[in-house]
């Protein structure tokens, strides 16, 4: 859907003037992304030579009428330096949700030059760990063929597993959750507009049984909402969801000025300095 935005809108959030105190906080799967998912992935691409250009569309003038106002759209897009693979900021733009929560990064890679669509693209709402997302952006900037799978949805399970996350009973192959059935992974059916390259999404009927793709959502209070959401469309490598989910289901603590409202009650802290 489109959101009206300011023309001075900032691309990316901006700094409060009284900075909270720190703390180490856990499980980083309720931590939240501290308000600054956009500075913490950004930083990261930066450091890993990735090119970022700001895009603005559409003009927005104050006296204007409301019908008769145009819509300003800003995304800021990251491109990596054999430009197969870019994450974009979509977040001030016209995103779609995931859970009722808008899409912030959308992360995409292609097989070679000749493609000019994407072999395949993940998403991740806010309040996604932006460590957590950071990691997949370093395992996918070390892959040499970011579009071939080199193992299979075991490895997601075994890696949420080594932390102590639990399989699911129904599906012991397909999902697993955290020990307070906070936080899930599952492999199943993709949510609607999640882009894939793979034909068989493209040609599937109705009636037939779709691509299966990695889902990630936390909601700390069943029925309450989620406090974040992320969709990996099915072509996505395993081995890089993998990476998502080791880092999503550690125990080692995250640093956090901000906690969600919804969590901090649930998160263990201890003074940062």
């Amino acid at each position: 859907m489109e959101a009206s935005l300011h023309p001075d809108f900032p691309f990316r959030p901006t700094t409060p003037t009284t900075v909270p105190p720190a703390y180490w906080v856990g499980p980083r799967h309720l931590a939240g992304d501290d308000g600054r998912l956009y500075d913490t992935v950004a930083d990261t691409l930066t450091d890993l030579g990735w090119t970022s250009l700001a895009i603005v569309r559409g003009r927005r003038e104050l006296s204007e009428a409301l019908e008769d106002r145009e819509i300003l759209r800003s995304t800021v897009l990251h491109i990596s330096p054999d430009s197969l693979r870019w994450a974009q900021w979509v977040l001030p733009d016209e995103p779609f949700h995931l859970g009722n929560l808008p899409i912030a990064w959308q992360v995409s890679a292609r097989t070679d030059m000749s493609s000019t669509l994407a072999q395949w693209s993940a998403y991740f709402t806010p309040d996604v760990p932006g460590e957590v997302l950071a990691d997949f952006l370093v395992a996918l900037d070390a892959r040499d063929q970011p579009g071939v799978p080199l193992s299979g949805p075991e490895l997601v399970l075994d890696a949420v597993a080594a932390h102590g996350w639990l399989r699911d009973i129904d599906e012991p192959g397909a999902g697993a959750m955290d020990p307070t059935f906070a936080s899930h992974f599952h492999l199943g059916q993709v949510p609607p507009l999640i882009q894939d390259a793979d034909p068989l999404a493209l040609v599937a009927e109705p009636d037939e049984a779709a691509l299966a793709g990695w889902q990630a959502w936390a909601e700390p209070v069943p029925g309450t909402g989620y406090l974040w959401a992320a969709s990996f469309s099915s072509s996505v490598p395993h081995d890089l969801v993998a990476a998502f989910a080791g880092s999503l289901s550690s125990s080692a603590p995250v640093l956090r000025r901000v906690l969600p409202e919804s969590t901090r009650d649930r998160l263990l802290r201890a003074p940062a300095s």
